[in-house]
């Protein structure tokens, strides 16, 4: 499926043994409850065997996918949300030179029968709102970064204009406004919820971490919801190290950044905070990272992903933070791996995020409920 605000380009395609992809039908639908419900119906009078699994794939396309989504996934129906960087690059490898909806929805229903994709998941309602509130505040935060350089500019001009500065200054103030509304939102919201409450209260004993950092954590996570290890998370934010080498060649060794941008925002400054405080575990991190490549900004990185692991913890053991407590976290697995560590077979992601090629486990029901 292809996702437009208005429009959704549907493409229903079969897998045979010899993992020939052919396409049975397309279909356009409108984007809304009554375009969703044609598609149910012609995706239902297309199905002849029911035994093969029905997957349904599709492009993140802002929101506009999630209301789509959503609908298939309350009626049972497997759904995969794949990237628009993942879903392009496949694309291009299979050879389809054009761009088009109808080509995309067609690509996107060869990836679909091809690769065993991860399951889509909805947000809970709870986080979902509560996602609502930390980025309103971020987008906020930034235009104001943005009218306070235009007000500084204009203040240092050959000639200035009152007016505009006024203007400009009460901009400033509306945004302070309701900044301080959303900061209030924000505190309720973690309030509303006695467990999340109590979880919230332990995390924030690590002096530097503040109520706005843990809500965008916990927004931008679904609560952990869907992270079976700490190694999947890191990989979602973006911190699993990547190597590149080849031959006599050698790279840097760097983060991935491949991941929510947003959470590695929020630990930046408190990453900092926590060195100034010294904060134990994560100022023996930064002196012993340090001191091996004397990369101040490299070290911080790894302070902010012992922050989210560390917050990861405490918050599924719900456990108040001790900063005397030795973890059962390698510190070693915290750090920039080396050259020496990759080739001893460190992979360069964490989290297997790379779909498996071949057949769908058609034995496997579980993995495929049938609508």
């Amino acid at each position: 499926m292809d996702v437009s605000s208005k429009k959704i380009n549907g493409c229903i395609s079969l897998i045979d043994n010899n993992q020939k992809v052919t396409v049975k039908s397309s279909i356009v639908f409108n984007n809304d409850l009554k375009g969703f419900k044609s598609f149910e119906d012609w995706m239902i009078k297309h199905r002849r065997e029911l035994e093969i699994p029905l997957v349904i794939c599709m492009e993140a396309t802002g929101i506009y996918h999630e209301n789509c989504a959503l609908y298939l996934f309350e009626r049972n129906y497997r759904v995969s949300i794949i990237l628009p960087n993942k879903a392009k690059k496949y694309l291009e490898a299979i050879g389809l030179k054009s761009k088009n909806d109808s080509i995309d929805a067609k690509g996107l229903s060869q990836m679909g029968a091809e690769q065993c994709l991860e399951q889509w998941e909805p947000f809970g309602k709870y986080f979902y709102e509560l996602r609502l509130y930390t980025r309103q505040n971020q987008n906020l935060q930034e235009l104001k970064t943005v009218i306070s350089s235009q007000l500084h500019a204009l203040k240092q001009a050959m000639y200035t204009n009152p007016i505009v500065i006024e203007q400009l200054e009460s901009t400033i103030d509306l945004f302070d406004l309701q900044l301080k509304e959303l900061e209030k939102k924000i505190k309720l919201h973690l309030e509303s919820d006695a467990e999340i409450k109590q979880k919230v209260a332990n995390i924030i004993k690590i002096k530097g971490l503040g109520i706005l950092t843990i809500a965008t954590i916990l927004a931008e996570t679904n609560g952990f919801d869907l992270f079976k290890n700490y190694k999947q998370l890191v990989s979602y934010a973006g911190f699993d190290v990547v190597e590149s080498q080849s031959g006599a060649r050698i790279g840097k060794t760097k983060i991935s950044k491949k991941g929510n941008s947003r959470i590695r925002r929020a630990l930046h400054m408190p990453s900092l905070v926590v060195i100034t405080y010294k904060e134990k575990p994560f100022l023996d991190l930064f002196e012993r990272t340090y001191a091996k490549h004397g990369v101040k900004m490299k070290s911080y990185v790894a302070v902010q992903k012992k922050l989210l692991t560390m917050i990861y913890y405490l918050w599924k053991k719900n456990e108040m933070y001790n900063p005397d407590y030795q973890n059962n976290i390698q510190e070693k697995e915290l750090e920039f791996p080396s050259l020496l560590a990759f080739e001893k077979g460190t992979k360069n992601s964490l989290k297997q995020v790379e779909a498996i090629q071949g057949k769908h486990p058609v034995k496997n029901r579980s993995m495929f409920p049938l609508c």
